[in-house]
């Protein structure tokens, strides 16, 4: 019997076109490889004879060794350097993803720490009273007389915390005529990432670091001077046809490519996003009777075009040969058109509603209430968007379940005209979603009346003095921002106890973060101690929040795709300001720092560059002068320019 891999799903031997390699006898790195591989077969143990093939290790764990393409694709006659460890594994089927999709962030020990971002809004408008005089103040959000001295904030704008921040939640949805100002010609050509990136000279953050991006576990494959086979737009042939290009630069899914022929000359190089049909290994054109066609501007440089192609692609790397067939694997999700759910109000923070699966695009859900109803011409009146692996959406029956406010759906309300109620509902079901990092709730636990820091709900650019309001099952928590409270808990907040949005005391001074304190107290004289007594309450432990931190490759000054989860619908171009920890300050490109929002590491809701064209969603550019104020609905029902007054 030969010897097989014993690496999960693999069971590949010498005769897959694959090295083998014996488990080490040094008992510490023969201990290694047995951990990585029960990162994936629990209850495995390994033996002396146990083995794993090389695609279970990642290229630089090999002795290089001149070789064709077709050897590296092979990955024949490979040699291991000395305490290389494999990294490479395929996950099991999980209940979240049930196995239709091979980058599920749960199916990884590090998938495993959770991440909430917060997706809402304020659906009242805001008013615009100014000053009546120096002294005679009118609060801007609720029209309350007072004097300036008694108004709170710098600007003296608001009579209180709470109004200033409702001003902040809603100020997104009242000033969408200038948040959205991009013009026809800019949407309908989509926004050119590549001159974007030269023109402000920035790094854009890799794929590996999203760990639910599609093709994520893959793109270690994918690195500077891999040759490709690219569509040639400059043939000047009436047919498809294809020629070779080396990736010059990496930016997400876009990467910056040279035809082979131009040598030293920039002056073709073209940007293109890998996750198109369009890009395609060594050796596709031939299995599949393509031509291979040099541009014009390099067609008579040369004399013997195969010769010159066999002497630059010797020892040279291409994709893998199964790049796309995952690429297609990592775009099937276990959502689907008509599948119920249980989702965040967005009108009532405290509650959950039931709603409707719409759309899914690249992962995201468009979500329509159940009883949402419907405008004069059709149109939903109420819908939500968010990512499937958000902690805001819970399957059937979670609320119940866990003690959590729902509201009962409005039979009364007919939503049967509207085509996704046209078909015929099933409820979600636990395995669909991600599943949390697991807590135990016996001992010292979250009690009512304990004290944290928390990211506000209404505010995600502020991390704010906070309280535990209620202890949920299954480890959930209802919390409330100190000072603010509306009284009748619906500006509670529901957070899993392992969520990155909830924080021990002192996190802020440790990290240098700005807290931001309950009316009356001052930033040079707070302290959580003095705070404690004089509210006589108690801190959270320390040992209950979920502040690891992870090697989560993000840097500042870094570009990606980032939710704005004031208006959950749009992703937008942002930019990583601080990494503190595994929290990431992201800032939207062209817009204040008021705008600012905090995110965990692995939030389902920021995207490599590119992804919005790789899943076909629409990507919101910078905002700039001059442009008209247009809004593009990602939803395929809605594909049509829709103005303010329809938001």
């Amino acid at each position: 019997m030969p010897n097989r891999c014993a690496a999960y799903g693999c069971r590949k031997s010498y005769g897959d076109n694959v090295t083998m390699f014996r488990f080490p006898k040094d008992p510490g790195e023969f201990r290694k490889w047995e951990k990585q591989v029960q990162r994936t077969r629990t209850s495995w143990v390994a033996k002396t004879f146990s083995f794993l093939c090389s695609e279970h290790f990642s290229k630089d764990c090999f002795e290089p060794r001149p070789t064709t393409v077709a050897k590296v694709m092979g990955f024949k006659g490979l040699k291991l350097k000395e305490g290389a460890v494999p990294t490479i594994f395929i996950r099991p089927p999980c209940r979240n993803c049930g196995g239709h999709g091979t980058t599920c962030t749960m199916c990884s020990p590090k998938g495993k720490r959770p991440n909430v971002n917060t997706e809402l809004q304020n659906n009242e408008s805001v008013g615009t009273c100014k000053p009546q005089s120096t002294d005679s103040m009118v609060c801007e959000m609720c029209g309350v007389s007072g004097t300036r001295g008694t108004f709170y904030s710098r600007t003296k704008r608001f009579c209180s915390l709470s109004c200033s921040r409702s001003f902040s939640s809603s100020s997104k949805k009242s000033s969408i005529l200038a948040r959205l100002q991009v013009s026809q010609k800019t949407s309908s050509a989509g926004f050119d990432w590549g001159s974007y990136l030269e023109k402000h000279g920035s790094l854009a953050a890799p794929v590996s670091c999203f760990h639910h991006a599609p093709l994520c576990v893959q793109w270690e494959d994918i690195e500077v001077g891999l040759q490709v086979e690219v569509l040639n737009t400059h043939a000047g042939l009436p047919t498809k046809v294809y020629w070779i290009a080396a990736i010059l630069q990496l930016a997400g899914y876009k990467a910056l490519l040279r035809y082979e022929g131009f040598e030293e000359d920039d002056s073709h190089d073209f940007w293109c996003n890998l996750g198109t049909a369009e890009v395609h290994p060594i050796g596709w054109c031939a299995v599949n009777s393509k031509l291979l066609v040099p541009p014009q501007a390099v067609h008579k440089c040369k004399t013997d075009w195969k010769s010159y192609l066999m002497k630059r692609l010797v020892g040279a790397f291409t994709l893998p040969v199964d790049f796309h067939v995952k690429m297609a694997d990592s775009l099937k999700y276990p959502f689907r058109q008509g599948v119920r759910v249980e989702v965040v109000d967005r009108s009532l923070v405290s509650r959950t509603r039931r709603a409707v699966v719409d759309t899914v695009i690249g992962g995201r859900l468009r979500l329509i209430y159940e009883d949402a109803g419907l405008g004069p011409s059709g149109e939903v009146l109420s819908d939500f968007w968010c990512h499937m692996w958000s902690p805001l959406v819970h399957p059937i029956n979670w609320s119940s379940r866990v003690g959590h406010l729902i509201k009962e759906t409005d039979k009364s309300v007919d939503m049967s005209s509207h085509p996704t109620f046209h078909k015929v509902f099933c409820d979600s079901v636990p395995r669909q979603f991600k599943k949390l990092r697991t807590v135990y709730m016996e001992g010292v636990f979250f009690e009512e009346g304990m004290k944290l820091e928390a990211i506000d709900p209404l505010n995600l650019g502020n991390i704010c003095v906070a309280s535990v309001r209620k202890v949920l099952l299954d480890g959930y928590l209802m919390v409330s921002i100190d000072g603010v409270e509306i009284g009748d808990g619906s500006d509670w907040f529901c957070y899993h106890a392992s969520s990155h949005a909830i924080l021990p005391t002192g996190y802020c001074q440790s990290n240098d973060i700005a807290l931001t304190l309950p009316p009356g107290y001052d930033q040079a004289t707070f302290t959580w101690p003095k705070y404690l007594e004089e509210t006589a309450s108690v801190a959270a432990p320390r040992r209950l929040f979920n502040t690891d931190y992870t090697g989560h490759g993000f840097a500042p000054g870094m570009k990606l795709e980032a939710v704005d989860l004031m208006e959950p619908r749009l992703v937008c171009v942002a930019t990583v300001q601080r990494s503190v920890g595994r929290l990431l300050l992201l800032h939207f490109d062209g817009w204040e720092a008021e705008f600012d929002q905090w995110v965990d590491c692995q939030s389902p809701d920021i995207y490599p560059v590119g992804w919005c064209e790789f899943t076909g969603y629409q990507l919101q550019p910078p905002i700039g002068p001059g442009r008209q104020s247009m809004f593009l609905c990602p939803c395929p029902v809605h594909n049509k320019w829709e103005s303010q007054a329809s938001l």
